[in-house]
């Protein structure tokens, strides 16, 4: 079946550089997605995702992970060593 759909122009040269890319066509690109897009959303999310732990929980390192700054300076001292 044919269908007429209006398409930005610069969404249009991605689908273009991404066919070339993949060696298909912009129509099976926008068919796969509009598969994609039909499909019940439990079908599309797959599985349940289970985030695997080990340890007693609790934190993973000691440092301050909310300070960026504190982050730095420990990754600057593990690479260049302490000030003399």
């Amino acid at each position: 079946m044919q269908a007429t759909i209006t398409i930005d122009e610069v969404i249009l040269e991605q689908l273009k550089a991404r066919a070339a890319k993949e060696s298909t066509t912009v129509s099976q690109l926008i068919e796969d997605y509009v598969r994609l897009a039909a499909k019940p959303l439990d079908e599309v999310a797959g599985k349940p995702f289970k985030l695997v732990t080990f340890g007693k929980g609790g934190r993973f390192t000691s440092l301050d992970v909310d300070r960026s700054s504190a982050l730095i300076e420990q990754d600057d001292i593990a690479r260049h060593g302490r000030r003399k």
